[in-house]
């Protein structure tokens, strides 16, 4: 569950800016005002931008912010309750047709927490060890894909519900992966094609 409103709308998790929280308003839900480099004017109101990995509506834009608004019971389920002001969030607006798939299939549906429980540099890269929820342990194999805070990444290996990613110096760079620390948890989004292939293995 990643917004009040379900969409139809698909990403890659290849992030492609790093928006910074501008303010946040809470009324029946919470309003998220987004800074970006984006060109703006290009976004309709009512279109689909993954932050941190989940789905949300534009409701309002201007020269250079949008504005989401985000349920509680998106609340309850993702990192985004911890933004405030200065928080750096990954954008990804959705796919057109035609655009190249360059991560994997990602629907911006989170489907729960992952804990950070080190980071290793490692020859210039990054090795991060994350511990998914039991639930979702069983969908993560070694070489498949998850997305973290709207980040695409190969698994590298898989230890009970404990498993590790390398993010490379790029990626560290142009996300904001970098700004999280052991403890601290993340979007975990599977990969939607796992989740059916163990459904049709359940029922065999």
């Amino acid at each position: 569950m990643a917004t009040a409103k379900q969409r139809d709308s698909m990403f890659t998790g290849i992030i492609t800016d790093v928006g910074t929280v501008q303010s946040v308003t809470k009324t029946a839900d919470v309003d998220y005002v987004i800074r970006t480099t984006y060109p703006v004017a290009e976004i309709a109101i009512g279109a689909s931008i993954a932050c941190d990995g989940a789905c949300l509506t534009v409701v309002e834009r201007d020269a250079d912010w949008f504005k989401v608004s985000v349920s509680q019971e998106t609340l309850s389920k993702t990192t985004l309750g911890r933004w405030g002001p200065g928080t750096r969030v990954n954008l990804e607006r959705a796919l057109k047709v035609g655009d190249e798939l360059g991560g994997h299939m990602v629907l911006g549906h989170v489907d729960g927490l992952a804990e950070l429980i080190s980071v290793t540099p490692e020859n210039g890269s990054h090795r991060l060890v994350l511990e998914a929820p039991a639930d979702l342990a069983r969908f993560i194999a070694a070489k498949g894909s998850v997305c973290l805070d709207g980040v695409s990444l190969t698994v590298n290996e898989v230890d009970g519900r404990r498993f590790g990613v390398n993010i490379i110096p790029h990626t560290w760079e142009v996300t904001g992966l970098g700004d999280r620390a052991p403890g601290d948890f993340v979007n975990l989004e599977i990969d939607v094609l796992a989740r059916y292939v163990q459904r049709l293995h359940e029922m065999l």
